[in-house]
């Protein structure tokens, strides 16, 4: 089913991207999956780096979510072996490498968000946390965790 969902939206899950250090990308406890924090790299390139506000856009820092979201459901499919298993998406965290001044995290973080209502629709809602940090790993301009219960 989610399978199936992905391919009408277009979105391919590639390989879970390798940790920048010692660490895994994703970790199953029980029911419950967690990520570690996924960066918008695409085939090992970092697509969108430098601080919101100031060296990218709020638009773009969207599409830098959307990709972090889709390498954390990359991480999850590692832990569980097929998303189908998602339960539900419980909660996502926003990282914003955020410019003086900039404050419009949330509308950064609903690139991830409103992408898992567009793959899981009701199971895709989640709580969610958005925040303003000085740096991101590699110059990243957002980073994307997640928790999702699993069957």
């Amino acid at each position: 089913m989610i399978n199936e969902r992905l391919k009408e939206l277009g979105i391919e899950i590639p390989e879970a991207p390798k940790p920048l250090a010692a660490y895994v990308p994703a970790l199953r406890t029980g029911n419950y999956v967690f990520t570690a924090g996924q960066l918008p790299l695409k085939n090992g390139e970092l697509l969108y780096s430098g601080k919101v506000g100031r060296d990218i856009t709020a638009e773009d820092a969207v599409k830098a979510a959307e990709i972090c979201a889709i390498n954390c459901l990359s991480a999850v499919k590692t832990a569980i072996g097929d998303l189908n298993k998602i339960k539900q998406i419980v909660k996502i965290v926003a990282f914003v490498a955020s410019a003086e001044g900039f404050t419009a995290q949330p509308a950064v973080a609903n690139g991830a968000s409103e992408l898992m209502l567009k793959i899981f629709g009701e199971s895709g809602k989640h709580a969610r946390s958005a925040v303003g940090v000085a740096e991101l790993p590699r110059g990243a301009s957002v980073e994307i965790e997640m928790i999702v219960e699993v069957n």
